[in-house]
């Protein structure tokens, strides 16, 4: 009997991927407790969420991948009318209007979106698998455009620009042309050097989203306004040099001179804690996630879980690429955790909920080898 409900219980998880997840939570859980200066409350919330996000990337895994295919019309239809929602009926916050109000709780649709996109995008190309031509194309670059204006309207940049970025992923496992990728690289670069040196900026970005890319060129311009986040980040993580001031030793951390030291800018208790040594060992786990989605993608049976496995990977790697580089200073501050380790269950819902996806596109591979 026991045997049998722990045969049931492992069979849809990936056992390395759920290793290499384990291994973040436990560095989650130890660098969390330092940054919140041993709030033990705080760890133990953060274990809740991690049970509460295992336990749903359980249950996506048992669901069949075609079951998913038949879920990503509905879910994107609905991802963009809650957006279309948020336009009319939105709660508005510190300027922006991003959350709806359901009576018990806030939601943020564009967080339905960051799942939804991926799963609808995969769905299409699978659909037009055998005649798959240009065309297809510009009706995926159609389906990304829907959500991405509807979040930038909120406004949140960077948001929707991550949402994109995932679209785009599904695009280039898709087949994308290399000289369409090169040749809007190119509008894009131009775009952005017509933007920054001829004053134009104003003109096409919001006020806060043009001081944010002025502080990221130079934090010292304004060190005690906007550029304090990036200049406390880079001076913890320089100070940490190659091991590390040691474990609840950070003293840019215990000082409290670093903002957002449990969420966004973790990263940088972390470097100064664990230095340059303790970086490459979190690098190496990161990565190590990322090339097991890969190899997931790459043995998917159809195209359908290629194409969905590939952005998966592809946008945890976007999302550590962009918060490490936003607290190292070369990158713009736009809000994004780090992916398992900053606090907040949210984040943590949404990307085991990807992760879950995962385990079901190689459960039913292994289904296929049976």
């Amino acid at each position: 009997m026991i045997k049998h409900l722990w045969d049931r219980i492992k069979r849809p998880i990936d056992p390395w991927l759920l290793l290499f997840i384990i291994f973040l939570f436990i560095v989650s859980s130890v660098l969390l407790y330092s940054a919140s200066n041993r709030d033990l409350d705080k760890v133990m919330d953060k274990v809740t969420f991690m049970g509460i996000s295992l336990f749903g990337m359980w249950c996506i895994a048992n669901i069949q991948p075609r079951v998913l295919m038949h879920l990503a019309l509905p879910a994107y239809i609905v991802g963009v009318i809650l957006l279309l929602a948020v336009e009319f009926f939105g709660v508005t916050s510190h300027g922006a209007t991003r959350w709806l109000n359901i009576g018990i709780t806030r939601i943020q649709p564009s967080e339905l979106m960051r799942l939804a996109l991926p799963l609808m995008l995969a769905w299409y190309f699978h659909h037009f698998e055998s005649t798959l031509n240009w065309r297809h194309f510009v009706g995926g670059a159609l389906i990304i455009a829907a959500p991405f204006i509807l979040i930038l309207k909120q406004p949140d940049l960077g948001t929707s620009l991550l949402i994109a970025s995932s679209g785009f992923y599904v695009l280039f496992f898709a087949g994308l042309s290399w000289r369409f990728i090169g040749l809007m690289s190119g509008c894009i670069a131009v775009f952005a050097y017509i933007v920054t040196h001829w004053d134009m900026c104003i003109n096409v970005l919001h006020e806060y989203q043009c001081r944010r890319i002025a502080t990221m060129l130079n934090p010292m311009e304004d060190p005690l306004g906007a550029g304090y986040h990036i200049i406390q980040g880079t001076i913890a993580i320089g100070s940490g040099g190659w091991f590390g001031k040691g474990w609840l030793a950070g003293t840019q951390t215990h000082l409290d001179f670093i903002p957002e030291r449990t969420t966004d800018f973790i990263f940088a208790v972390y470097g100064e804690e664990f230095g340059l040594v303790g970086n490459c060992i979190l690098l190496i786990l990161y990565l190590l996630v990322i090339f097991r989605a890969l190899m997931i993608s790459n043995s998917a049976n159809t195209l359908f879980g290629r194409l969905l496995a590939g952005a998966i990977a592809m946008n945890f790697f976007t999302y550590a690429l962009v918060n490490m580089g936003m607290v190292t200073g070369m990158l713009p501050v736009v809000g994004v955790p780090l992916p398992l380790i900053s606090y907040g269950g949210t984040s943590m819902v949404s990307i085991l909920a990807t992760f879950g996806l995962l385990m079901s596109i190689q459960r039913d591979r292994s289904l296929m080898k049976g």
